[in-house]
């Protein structure tokens, strides 16, 4: 199953709630993006047949190791895009605005190349 950018959103806050919270269910997941029930139902159940979720009998959602993958790199994205948008003088509104859009399609060539060019302006502060 490929991904789309609902999908590593979805992930993404999983990742996020979980390391929050520690246990994560569809409704958390409901209030923290301002979708549905209906809605995060449909994607969960995406998610859980694409082998990148489980949700456990107590409602709670767990990443598998794929889905942790996907969630982890889709976070490190968003993380060192923020940054970097910042550090170039980007308001914060705007650099987490940004990266949130640029890190479902920016390539791992520009991303490692950004990802290089961040260190190194932290090296120079």
């Amino acid at each position: 199953m490929q991904l789309k950018e609902s999908g590593e959103m979805y992930l993404e806050t999983i990742y996020i709630l979980h390391q929050q919270k520690g246990f994560v269910r569809s409704i958390d997941v409901c209030e923290e993006m301002g979708y549905s029930k209906p809605s995060v139902s449909r994607a969960v159940g995406l998610l859980r047949d694409g082998g990148y979720l489980t949700v456990g009998k107590d409602g709670g959602l767990n990443l598998t190791e794929t889905g942790l993958e996907v969630a982890e790199r889709t976070y490190e994205r968003h993380t060192v895009l923020s940054e970097l948008f910042m550090k170039l003088g980007v308001s914060r509104e705007h650099a987490v605005a940004d990266a949130c859009k640029m890190e479902h399609i920016i390539s791992v060539e520009t991303f490692e190349a950004l990802k290089k060019l961040n260190r190194e302006i932290e090296a120079d502060s």
